[in-house]
């Protein structure tokens, strides 16, 4: 739904964080309430809840530039910021005691501010799209008396700003959060985005001919489409997504931990369904931090970390509360793209922006969260992201993402195959491996299947990932690469895959020797090339797993001890 917020006087809003405020200078006690579902300002200050204060980086994005533009994950504080930021245009300063804008020199003019969620909308069509935008921009011109004509959004817009501006003698504050959601809803459909993008670009593209009414602009959402595409002629626009002064500006850093978390820990340190309590603190850091844009400054998932909090259990949160359908449609037309996403590296230009008929994963999956800064290089003056997965949960959370996609089979049954697998290669047992694995192929809709051995790696993959075992895929040595290394208790498991297409209405005779023959090759490349052979001396009982595909319900298995 829209939320159109116009008004002089103070309002609700939310929060995140380079600090968080002392509320002990409010007469709050220090331990300090779970601000879990709240998204109100006011609530969060009066009602003694944990607040992440975000506001000296507002008061130097006030201070800097009039229009700005950023690029965050769902669930990370983009909506908390924007309710921030509108929140202090209203102007009433004593909400803001004890944080640092209250002590700055701030003057907390009152503005008229406009706010536009657009997560929510109805976007089945372009047409339904356009007429909801100008319901709900007439909806708010009546109740401010502002009379305006027509019924184009973008122009209905226009004339609520210039009205506004009128009315309360001060320019006007728009926020625009998720601006992308009605495009991103339908990416795998070309058309049906595009034809939103226009709608949108029609819309946002007022706001460059409104320069002299308005005070300040803020638009948010996940992924970074490119101007000319979206915001055509606003070359004002100032995108912060990875700029070094704004890194941090959603999130918690991992030094709020320590300092205002640690009563949360000690608290769970008491509970008995944490056996090493002793490393609390490195495995909350392992299952929610990670995440960066400047490849220095690490920063934890702040609705993850407040779930765990509460729930005081390690679970993925974050997946949990949805995941991008149209990234999933993206992996499943590409499945082969999915492989090497981990390490990857791309270019500043990949990262900038995207194009709707052109997308690429790795951008994607950075853009959504799945993916995070780990290094940025310099090469031939120009910058190079090295991205890696950021932690335990979005790597559970991704690989069945994908597990899922590839074979829709739901949740239950990938879990159930996750933990009967890493019990079968913990025991030693492959048939019972090979079993699970037979399952989950031909769980695969024949509506999905690819006959490309990429898919069925890309599956594998998925799998293997999923097990939360020691798990290593396309391991380069000396004489070549490895398929994947597991590492379970006191096993080793060596791995090679081949694919063999089979044709259809094979003989039973062709495809047992097609399978052999893929067989042969993998143990043969296994031995020839010494894949084992570090493990050598190791302690560790080492099998060397061949693995053959022919099909979706045709899998076969030859292993043999070292």
């Amino acid at each position: 739904m829209i939320s159109l917020i116009i008004n002089m006087k103070n309002r609700p809003t939310d929060n995140c964080e380079s600090r968080i405020v002392n509320l002990e200078r409010l007469g709050v006690p220090s331990m300090k309430k779970l601000p879990l579902g709240i998204q109100n300002f006011r609530k969060l200050m009066e009602g003694g809840y944990l607040y992440v204060d975000k506001t000296e980086y507002i008061y130097n994005l006030i201070e800097g530039a009039n229009c700005y533009f950023l690029s965050r994950p769902r669930r990370f504080g983009k909506s908390l910021l924007l309710d921030t930021i509108g929140e202090v245009f209203f102007g009433e300063k004593e909400l803001f005691k004890g944080l640092w804008i209250y002590d700055s020199d701030y003057g907390f003019a009152k503005h008229p501010v406009i706010r536009l969620d657009m997560s929510n909308i109805p976007n089945e069509t372009s047409k339904i799209l356009r007429d909801y935008l100008s319901k709900e921009v007439s909806a708010r011109l009546l109740k401010e008396d502002i009379n305006a004509l027509g019924d184009d959004p973008g122009f209905l817009l226009k004339q609520l700003i210039e009205g506004l501006h009128l009315k309360y003698a001060q320019r006007v504050v728009v926020l625009i959060d998720e601006y992308d959601k009605p495009i991103l809803d339908h990416i795998t459909d070309y058309n049906m985005a595009d034809e939103n993008r226009k709608v949108l670009s029609g819309f946002y593209g007022i706001l460059k001919s409104m320069d002299a009414h308005l005070r300040f602009t803020f638009i948010t959402g996940v992924s970074k489409f490119t101007k000319t595409s979206i915001f055509s002629g606003m070359n004002h626009l100032k995108d912060i997504t990875m700029t070094e002064d704004y890194a941090n500006i959603c999130g918690i850093p991992v030094s709020s931990l320590d300092e205002y978390f640690s009563e949360h820990i000690e608290n769970l340190r008491t509970n008995k369904r944490f056996k090493d309590k002793a490393n609390l603190k490195e495995s909350i850091l392992s299952w929610y931090d990670g995440y960066s844009w400047d490849g220095e400054t690490k920063l934890l998932n702040p609705f993850s970390l407040l779930n765990f909090f509460d729930e005081k259990k390690f679970s993925a949160f974050w997946y949990s509360s949805g995941s991008p359908r149209f990234l999933m449609d993206l992996i499943r037309s590409k499945p082969e793209s999915y492989m090497n996403i981990n390490n990857a590296g791309v270019s500043e230009d990949m990262l900038d922006s995207i194009e709707i008929d052109r997308i690429t994963l790795e951008p994607l999956l950075f853009q959504t969260g799945y993916l995070t800064v780990h290094e940025i290089q310099f090469a031939l003056d120009d910058l190079f992201y090295l991205l890696i997965i950021p932690n335990n949960e979005v790597r559970r959370a991704l690989n069945v993402h994908i597990l899922t996609a590839l074979t829709e089979s739901d949740d239950v049954r990938v879990g159930r195959a996750r933990i009967g697998m890493a019990e079968a290669l913990r025991a030693g047992d492959l048939e019972k491996t090979l079993e699970i694995l037979r399952g989950l192929f031909a769980s695969i809709p024949y509506s999905l299947h690819i006959e490309r051995e990429a898919y069925y790696h890309s599956i594998f993959y998925a799998v293997l990932n999923v097990l939360g075992l020691d798990t290593q895929v396309e391991v380069l040595v000396s004489k070549g690469r490895i398929d994947a290394i597991i590492e379970a208790g006191s096993m080793v498991y060596v791995m090679e895959f081949k694919y063999k297409n089979c044709p259809p209405g094979a003989s039973a005779e062709d495809r047992r020797q097609l399978s052999d023959a893929a067989l042969s090759e993998a143990m043969e490349q296994i031995n020839a090339r010494g894949y084992a052979d570090k493990y050598k001396g190791s302690g560790k009982e080492v099998i060397k797993a061949a693995f053959a595909f022919l099909g979706r319900d045709d899998i076969e298995l030859r292993a043999e001890r070292q």
